[in-house]
């Protein structure tokens, strides 16, 4: 069985991120994603409500199916018997540090990494930036699955009463 991890911290999941899933879906017998699990990094979304978002919006794939890990990696990978990390390239920035990743995780347990480059209309999207327009009342309809846009304006609405999540 031909197996692969798309890595992250899916907060929250993006048209992009769900284009490079369901791409690598279409390689492999089974896609792993991997939600990093950062207690020092302040989240909107908790692991199991990003858990959840990712089981719900990657239902219509066969073969993916949702995790969460904390720690390197490689030691995940190994650990599941998976030898391939799937990584989406926005830009010649994103290949100068994931090629040091690569080189290392293939240095530190032989996972190979399988660079995608993203679909264009998403060449510019980062869960951090959908994050920040959402927050100041800007659309990004468009750039999440319409579940996720929900439960984004949600939070952000709750947040902005004062009952944040994290």
């Amino acid at each position: 069985m031909r197996r692969a991890v798309c890595p992250g911290s899916f907060d929250p999941v993006t048209n992009g991120h769900l284009d490079i899933i369901g791409r690598a879906a279409d390689l492999y017998d089974e896609v792993v994603v991997a939600v990093l699990i950062n207690k020092t990094k302040s989240s909107l979304f908790s692991v199991e409500e990003r858990l959840s978002l990712l089981t719900e919006c990657t239902g219509k794939y066969g073969n993916v199916r949702v995790d969460s890990f904390h720690g390197l990696l490689v030691d995940y990978c190994r650990s599941n018997q998976i030898p391939v990390i799937v990584k989406g390239l926005r830009a010649v920035s994103d290949f100068d540090y994931e090629l040091q990743m690569a080189q290392m995780n293939r240095g530190l347990a032989g996972i190979d990494t399988l660079f995608m480059p993203t679909n264009p209309e998403y060449s510019f999207l980062a869960s951090s930036l959908v994050k920040e327009i959402a927050t100041y009342g800007g659309e990004v309809g468009s750039l999440v699955p319409a579940l996720v846009h929900e439960r984004l304006l949600a939070r952000i609405e709750e947040n902005n009463r004062g009952g944040g999540s994290n």
